[in-house]
C-alpha cells in the first residue's frame, strides 16, 4: 500500500502504531509529544518511558499505546535544525528508517507518522517533508505496510502531495 498523506490529529489515528516525535530523555514535551502523552495517559506512558530511560537522536524505541486507539507508540528523536550542515538530514532519515524497521520487527501492519522535527526543532517543512516521503517510499518498495504521514496544518498538504508525486516518479 502506498504512503497516504492526511490532515488529522495523530492521537485519533486507528493504526497499529503511531510515532512520537520524542526527546532523548523520553520525557513529556510540548507539541505532538505532549498531545500523545495526554491522549495515551501521561502517568502510564511516563512510567514506560522511564523504564527505557533514553533514546539517541535518530534511533527509535517502542512502548504500549495505553489509552490511544493505536496499540503501540514508537518514540523517535529527531534532530534540531542547525542550518543543514550538521548531519541533520541524515539523522532525520534515520528516524524514519529506525521507526519503520522497529515496526516491521514487531509485526506492525499500519503506522502513522507526524512530520518529525518540523515543529519546535525548527526543521524547514519542505526539507522535513522531502526526507519523510523519500524514506517511507524507499521502505515501501521492499515492505508491505499501511503508512500515513499525518500533517497538523492543512496548508502543508499541497506541498506534501507535490513532493510525494515528484519522489515517486524519481524512484
Amino acid at each position: 500500500m502506498p504512503l497516504e498523506i492526511v490532515k488529522n490529529d495523530i492521537t485519533v489515528m486507528r493504526v497499529d502504531a503511531i510515532v512520537n516525535a520524542a526527546n532523548e530523555q523520553l520525557l513529556q514535551g510540548g507539541g505532538v509529544c505532549g498531545a500523545i502523552f495526554a491522549a495515551a495517559g501521561a502517568e502510564k506512558l511516563t512510567q514506560a518511558c522511564d523504564e527505557i530511560g533514553f533514546c539517541n537522536t535518530g534511533a527509535a524505541v517502542l512502548t504500549p499505546g495505553f489509552a490511544l486507539p493505536a496499540t503501540y507508540i514508537i518514540h523517535t528523536v529527531g534532530p534540531v535544525w542547525q542550518g543543514g550542515n550538521a548531519g541533520e538530514t541524515e539523522l532525520l532519515a534515520s528516524c524514519y528508517d529506525h521507526s519503520l524497521a522497529l515496526a516491521n520487527e514487531h509485526g506492525i501492519r499500519s503506522i502513522a507518522f507526524p512530520l518529525i522535527s518540523a515543529g519546535i526543532y525548527g526543521f524547514p517543512k519542505d526539507v522535513a517533508l522531502l526526507v519523510a516521503i523519500t524514506q517511507i517510499d524507499r521502505f515501501l518498495e521492499q515492505n508491505e505496510m499501511e503508512v500515513y504521514l499525518v500533517l497538523f496544518d492543512r496548508a502543508d498538504l499541497p506541498l506534501a502531495n507535490a513532493l510525494k508525486k515528484q519522489i515517486e516518479q524519481e524512484l
